[in-house]
């Protein structure tokens, strides 16, 4: 019995058309629809595809199944195995084809094809290349259908393929570095999807960041500038006699700064709220009282607050902790590490990160220039700022701000607003590495402090360390007394809406046991990573970009 024509449902392919405002008309339309496009967007093998993906796979097919695509990687005796850097470094000096027998694999970054029997692939691996010269007369023949073979790869492999090829080292024609295959190459991992030469489009490299790795040798050159700098800090502790130690991420209270954590609930202490941390900071100095004398810690650190240039809520920290260091102290091992770290990058950007530009204007040259916190701000603005100390004091710096046409942050606590005048009258002035010294106590509730005789105010024993106007270390003497902590803590809670935050006691017990004088150093290495890579945004120098990123990688389209 032969099947009725569907002509009739042709115009039902339109985009254009719209069935008849029918109940029964439209849900036997939107059912016609839906099974026709799942049949053209998604298979139980291969899954969901487009045209060009269908077009590709289509093209494998014809070759051999897509499973065997895809083989176990396999070493024959008597073939040495290199990566394209080894096998470079290895017979760099050829001239002539050696006889030595060899296998490389790679990815494909070009193909070029000479006539009907020979053809060339670039091969890359670990941002290296190597040009692949595949001649047809020059193959070892298996069997009888050695042509059919070299045909058929011809016709499937093409850029972005993961290839091994065997062979022998020469040089080409051209005086290229070349390794001449002996067998047709073997396709590891074919590329599904077209590799273009570059992307555009934001919103594509959001979703894919690994297509921006493939075309564009920016994101790797961030990477390995961003394990120089970690490499070469960790070394310099190491150097210097300091333990590196790991604290935990999750905790009751995340304390060590000011900050909304984010928190969760672990299965096993479902009536608990946890946090995750938002500073090392507290265990660090946990570890001191228990008696370790030089440590510090490279890791990450959680904020609940806002994307922006220069803030993602997870970044990565790195803080020490001195026994017996002073501010002095912390400011030359500060102006030592970041000149050195200058130096080393330069010396080697032009071989590793030819890519990244050099940050511009700026003399990294010790020592820095340092700027008192309540000076600067009276020198700059022509005010002198009340008593911050006095029960008015939020009041006379409303005014303070009034006087000045200054717009005024929300939530105008003592530490915003003054954190805000920093904003406008200090941070401008430090284009090259400079230390913000002597700030208010009230800025600073884990610092020690004291009365700075020049201002009659109570300041912290802290700097922090700013460059082309951005904060990059922050350090200070640290509060080791449980009883001026408690204050701290209190005045801190008072800063908050309605108070909120509870004190840790935990943390000031563990005081109580008694902590030597010691000195203490945060920095965030992403933006470290964002000044030598001459970034203006975090997102630039992560190599999944911010949290935005991360979230739409797998979000649904």
């Amino acid at each position: 019995m032969s099947r009725p024509s569907l002509q009739f449902l042709r115009p039902c392919l339109s985009r254009s058309f719209r069935p008849l405002p029918k109940p029964e008309h439209a849900q036997s339309y939107r059912l016609f629809r839906r099974h026709l496009a799942q049949a053209a967007s998604f298979d139980a093998y291969t899954g969901p595809h487009e045209v060009e993906k269908q077009k590709r796979l289509d093209q494998l097919q014809r070759v051999k199944p897509l499973a065997e695509y895809h083989p176990r990687l396999t070493y024959q005796n008597g073939v040495e195995h290199l990566t394209v850097e080894g096998f470079v470094e290895r017979f760099e000096e050829v001239q002539e084809t050696q006889h030595d027998l060899v296998s490389v694999l790679g990815r494909v970054r070009s193909v070029r094809l000479h006539g009907s029997k020979l053809m060339f692939l670039d091969i890359e691996r670990d941002f290296q290349r190597l040009q692949a010269m595949i001649e047809l007369k020059k193959l070892v023949a298996i069997d009888a259908g050695l042509d059919e073979a070299f045909r058929s790869f011809k016709k499937v492999v093409r850029t972005g393929d993961w290839v091994s090829v065997k062979g022998h080292p020469t040089r080409s024609s051209t005086g290229q570095l070349t390794i001449s295959a002996l067998d047709v190459p073997q396709i590891l991992a074919p590329c599904l999807h077209h590799l273009p030469e570059r992307v555009e489009n934001a919103e594509t490299l959001a979703r894919q960041p690994h297509v921006h790795q493939l075309t564009n040798a920016e994101p790797g050159d961030i990477l390995r500038l961003r394990a120089l700098i970690y490499d070469y800090i960790r070394k310099s502790f190491h150097q210097r006699g300091f333990l590196e130690v790991e604290t935990p991420m999750f905790d009751v209270e995340a304390g060590g700064a000011i900050a909304r954590p984010f928190e969760t609930v672990a299965n096993e202490m479902s009536d608990i709220h946890i946090r995750l941390r938002i500073a090392p900071e507290l265990n660090l100095k946990r570890l001191i009282v228990g008696g370790q004398d030089k440590i510090f810690e490279l890791g990450r650190v959680f904020r609940n607050e806002g994307v922006d240039n220069t803030h993602n809520p997870e970044f990565a920290i790195c803080e020490f902790y001195e026994v017996g260091a002073t501010l002095p102290s912390l400011i030359a091992r500060t102006e030592q590490l970041i000149h050195e770290l200058h130096t080393a990058i330069e010396a080697l950007r032009p071989a590793y990160f030819p890519s990244l530009s050099a940050p511009e204007g700026i003399d990294f040259s010790a020592p820095f220039a340092q700027l008192p916190f309540i000076p600067t701000i009276e020198k700059a603005s022509g005010r002198k700022l009340p008593d911050l100390a006095s029960s008015n004091a939020v009041e006379k710096l409303l005014a303070f701000f009034d006087d000045l046409q200054i717009p005024v942050p929300p939530n105008g606590t003592i530490p915003r607003l003054l954190d805000a005048l920093a904003e406008v009258y200090i941070e401008p002035l430090c284009k090259n590495p400079t230390f913000i010294t002597e700030h208010p106590e009230a800025l600073s509730p884990l610092s020690k402090s004291y009365v700075d005789e020049a201002t009659g105010q109570r300041v912290a024993s802290r700097v922090e360390l700013f460059i082309n106007g951005r904060e990059y270390v922050n350090a200070y003497e640290e509060e080791n007394s449980p009883f001026e902590q408690r204050r701290k803590f209190i005045m801190q809670q008072s800063f908050r809406p309605e108070g909120q935050g509870a004190i840790d006691e935990s943390y000031l017990e563990a005081l109580e046991w008694g902590m030597p004088p010691t000195g203490g150093w945060g920095c965030g290495l992403d933006r470290l990573v964002m000044l030598f890579a001459n970034k203006k945004r975090i997102a630039d120098v992560l190599p999944f970009g911010t949290l935005r990123n991360v979230v739409s990688m797998t979000k649904n389209k």
